[in-house]
């Protein structure tokens, strides 16, 4: 029998009980857009009030419109997908959401690198900090992030594109990744597996150890300041660290170890997805008091401060 080029994939989804989908349904559309709205605010005091221009609120802003564009990559279709008896999207359709799913998510690690950078010269380095962090760095180190984001989803789908596809058609996912998609390929994929983990792990590795290091060197310095300083530098790290440790937690537990078909694969993926984006804008507004007060002058309330 002749193999067919299958153009079509089949997709598992995180449960197969109906109600219980039905259930998730209920629960993740109000995720999602609460995650669109928050991010969406962000991004929209930011860009309109006066007192929010320094370089840590043009990478907030940033981080803010990639986790827009990260989230819609694979929820809307998941969402949508609950509700749908056969869930299925087509190999293009695979590999493009590969491609963004990647795309913005190693720009979100490099932004949050960039982010870790701003904090170490704003507290390690505050008399040179305006001049290091100059507004034409500020928009080159967004730029860079963006970009090392593009060439490293490049990278990844040059390696899929090229594989043959021509049965089985069904991916043990609720969305497209690289590696259950590879299952699918009718040929040994061996090296590609390993040439994408190098180019993740690496950017991932790599990253992580710049956080680690800067925010190592960040507390030690902070052994200098007034106790007021380091009490306003420690609320500012939090929220970063913070974020940080979402984001990485996840990954590092996905993907540093063998991979597997297990439900709690797909539920760990789910809170990278759904649930971190929607929490950043939170985590990062309820501890800045200025975007706090700049949100309530975007629309006019003069409410006392919340508990």
């Amino acid at each position: 029998m002749a193999s067919v080029n299958v153009t079509e994939l089949i997709i598992t989804g995180l449960f197969q009980d109906q109600e219980v989908q039905k259930v998730c349904f209920v629960l993740f559309l109000p995720v999602y857009l609460a995650t669109v709205l928050g991010n969406g605010l962000i991004v929209v005091t930011i860009s309109v009030s006066k007192s929010l221009n320094s370089p840590m609120y043009i990478f907030l802003s940033s981080l803010s419109l990639v986790e827009i564009g990260y989230s819609s990559t694979v929820v809307p279709k998941f969402i949508t997908d609950l509700l749908a008896k056969v869930k299925t999207i087509s190999l293009k359709g695979c590999l493009a959401q590969i491609f963004f799913f990647h795309f913005l998510g190693v720009a979100e690690i490099l932004l949050l690198v960039v982010m870790a950078y701003d904090r170490y010269v704003a507290i390690c380095k505050p008399l040179h900090y305006m001049n290091i962090m100059s507004r034409r760095v500020c928009h080159m180190l967004v730029a860079g992030s963006w970009l090392g984001g593009l060439i490293h989803s490049i990278i990844q789908i040059l390696i899929t594109i090229p594989l043959p596809f021509c049965g089985p058609n069904v991916i043990d996912h609720y969305f497209c990744d690289l590696q259950p998609l590879f299952k699918l390929a009718c040929t040994d994929t061996f090296m590609e597996g390993v040439v994408v983990m190098a180019n993740s792990g690496l950017i991932s590795v790599i990253s992580l150890f710049f956080l680690v290091s800067s925010y190592a060197v960040i507390l030690i310095s902070l052994r200098n300041h007034s106790a007021e300083g380091r009490r306003k530098a420690l609320s500012t790290c939090a929220s970063h660290i913070t974020v940080v440790t979402l984001f990485f937690g996840p990954a590092i537990f996905l993907y540093l170890r063998p991979s597997s078909t297990f439900t709690e694969d797909k539920l760990v993926a789910v809170f990278y997805t759904v649930i971190t984006p929607m929490l950043n804008p939170i985590i990062y507004t309820l501890r800045n008091a200025e975007v706090k007060n700049a949100m309530k002058k975007l629309w006019g309330k003069r409410n006392p401060e919340t508990e």
